[in-house]
């Protein structure tokens, strides 16, 4: 039995046969799009959240092989996919990885799950980032993909950094600029910065690319992830530095993965950085850029399911 506070809305039933696909309200009028092929009765479900400016169609390669030994659940962030767009706050808080981890936490707990294992990457391996930091009691393991924490990567920026992710400098100006620039041409916003990536377009089905455009072409798409960057570029480093300056770690295993030809390999040392705010933490690189889940879909099963698995 779903919550009562759940709908179901048209299933994605060629990338994920055999899943349903619902919005769950995780409070009075915001909901979140998932896909999920049970609820409740699996003690190491795993959340999969997707980064930008995809959805959670970026677990389709994967989905089935986790799927033989696991309850799944792949979110769409607020702001993203199906899920609810609000307007954002003047502090932005209300995209805050803080709010988007909370999101997560209820949203689990509504579909049965107190205590859960995350997948995430890009944007999502920052909320679960959050999640594992606010609600460590929840979480049980983090595979993080190609990602260093937000405030390394802030306070490393170098000028090959900031060419590279140009877009982490453009969403966050103010409104309504790059909104009104990414809405001007959604499409061509998606091949634009997907497909400058090592591999291209290559790596990408077709069908999730078309659902990754369907939802970017959404009103308030555009605002939903300008204000996913405009909170990361404040109040998540406001909230980064306080658990720095208070000496807290994440209690639980982390493995980081990330793309032997991807920015982060070049412009960071992500481990070293991971080892800074975790107590546990495994990983390395992986024959790929930055897109693991559909780039490099078998190496990242063969790092990530033995490590879920060990829970």
């Amino acid at each position: 039995m779903f919550p009562a506070n759940t709908a179901a809305i048209p299933a994605d039933s060629e990338l994920f046969p055999g899943f349903s696909s619902l919005k769950v309200e995780v409070e009075p009028g915001l909901s979140l799009a998932c896909v999920t092929d049970a609820v409740a009765g699996d003690t190491r479900p795993p959340l999969l959240l997707h980064g930008h400016p995809q959805t959670h169609a970026i677990w389709h390669k994967v989905a089935p092989e986790l799927a033989r030994h696991f309850t799944l659940v792949a979110a769409d962030l607020r702001g993203y996919g199906d899920s609810a767009k609000p307007a954002g706050a003047p502090d932005h808080a209300n995209y805050a990885k803080r709010r988007m981890a909370a999101d997560m936490a209820t949203l689990m707990r509504l579909l049965g799950h107190e205590r859960f294992a995350v997948l995430a990457h890009d944007r999502g391996a920052r909320v679960a980032h959050r999640l594992a930091a606010d609600h460590a009691q929840a979480v049980s393991r983090l595979v993080l993909l190609d990602i260093a924490p937000t405030l390394a990567m802030y306070e490393q920026t170098s000028e090959a950094f900031a060419r590279a992710y140009w877009h982490w400098f453009f969403l966050i100006q103010r409104a309504p600029l790059p909104e009104r620039l990414i809405e001007a041409d959604p499409a061509a916003y998606l091949r634009d910065v997907m497909g400058s990536r090592h591999a291209g377009l290559a790596p990408f089905d077709p069908r999730a690319f078309a659902e990754y455009g369907r939802c970017l072409a959404q009103p308030g798409s555009a605002h939903g992830l300008c204000e996913d960057y405009r909170a990361a570029a404040g109040i998540d480093l406001e909230h980064d530095r306080a658990d720095r300056d208070a000496g807290r770690k994440l209690p639980m295993p982390l493995l980081a993965l990330w793309g032997a030809q991807g920015v982060v390999q070049r412009c960071f040392d992500p481990l070293a950085e991971w080892r800074r705010v975790a107590e546990q933490v495994d990983g390395g690189a992986l024959p790929c850029g930055h897109y693991v889940p559909e780039e490099a879909p078998a190496a990242l099963l063969e790092r990530a399911l033995p490590f879920l698995l060990a829970a």
